[in-house]
């Protein structure tokens, strides 16, 4: 077998489109319950990084036939010593050594670029604390470590409890006195901009890590600004609730729920955050539960929502359980340093 690794020219539209349907099958095998990556979310990618990333792309040929894809991801604010890692291979393809030579592709470039670390993730479908799969297999193999172990729990909306939604909202807004619940979709309102961006920021410092090395952004409206901006292109929106503290108006707690305009029925739970000052009140569970029925409003196709926590996130986990979320498949992130 002859295996050649070759950059992958963005501009290339035929070796783009092969990237695309490599990627697209790799995940599909993967995470068969999730819905197809789209085309813009991919596309959009390629053309344009996520703000404050510079993106190398490559194609693994098995005898002449690009079968393997490579992303790497280089931060260029925070985290210069890391470089992020996407990595897949066709699942008729797999286990004839093009993992490998993309592996191997990555860390010379990493290497160019003065990068100390390689960090990459391996989805599953087991709820475990430490399922292997052929691709943890692979990581272990490559000489990467298990970083950081998280859970992916899902939101059957068919199933959802109402009244106890009713139940827990009750509960909450009386221990939230003081505060008023804003809701908005897409971008931040200018009034809240440097208070999400903050929030936003925290989500590293606050979030279980296990033994990711990992810095936190530094607040940024601008930042912020990019970031809606990029998920635009991608095809990706979200609806968002947050707490006003009255007496200052500030907003002091915020969560989202992405979707994509390729899929209907299928969403994300993304980020929750409380700042520290304002925990003891309930937020987190009021704006979760008020910016669910938010989105439900608003989009009667939804049938199901999932979210990632850290296995050992127990407090956010409590709060999703409680809302009706329950596990079903996992992701493991890995960590090399070179």
């Amino acid at each position: 077998m002859d295996i050649v690794v070759t950059p992958l020219d963005v501009a290339d539209v035929a070796a783009t489109e092969r990237a695309y349907e490599i990627e697209s099958a790799a995940r599909t095998a993967d995470q068969p319950d999730v819905p197809t990556l789209s085309r813009q979310r991919f596309f959009a990618g390629l053309r344009r990084p996520w703000p404050g990333s510079d993106g190398r792309y490559a194609l693994g040929y098995l005898d002449g036939v690009a079968v393997g894809y490579l992303g790497v991801s280089l931060p260029q604010r925070e985290n210069l010593e890391n470089a992020e890692l996407a990595l897949a291979v066709h699942p008729e393809y797999r286990r004839r050594g093009v993992g490998r030579a993309l592996y191997n592709h990555a860390v010379r470039l990493v290497r160019q670029e003065g990068r100390k670390r390689i960090i990459g993730e391996v989805a599953n479908m087991s709820p475990d604390a430490a399922p292997t799969t052929p691709g943890d297999a692979f990581a272990a193999a490559m000489g990467a470590k298990p970083a950081l172990a998280d859970v992916r729990r899902r939101l059957d909306l068919s199933t959802l409890d109402e009244a106890e939604l009713d139940r827990l909202l009750t509960e909450g807004l009386a221990r939230a006195e003081g505060y008023s619940i804003v809701r908005w979709r897409g971008a931040t309102p200018d009034e809240y901009a440097e208070d999400v961006a903050y929030l936003d920021s925290r989500l590293i410092s606050d979030a279980p890590l296990g033994d990711l090395t990992w810095e936190a952004a530094r607040p940024d409206v601008g930042r912020l600004r990019e970031m809606e901006e990029a998920h635009q292109e991608r095809g990706q929106y979200w609806y968002n609730s947050g707490a006003r503290h009255d007496a200052t108006g500030r907003l002091v707690a915020w969560t989202g729920i992405g979707m994509n305009t390729s899929c209907d029925w299928h969403a994300f739970q993304q980020i929750t955050l409380v700042e520290p000052a304002h925990r003891g009140h309930r937020l987190g569970t009021v704006i979760k539960v008020d910016n669910l029925r938010h989105i439900r409003a608003h989009e009667p196709a939804l049938r199901v929502i999932d979210t990632y926590n850290a296995a050992s996130n127990d407090y956010m986990i409590s709060i999703n359980e409680a809302l009706g979320f329950r596990a079903v498949a996992g992701l493991n992130t890995w960590q090399a340093t070179l």
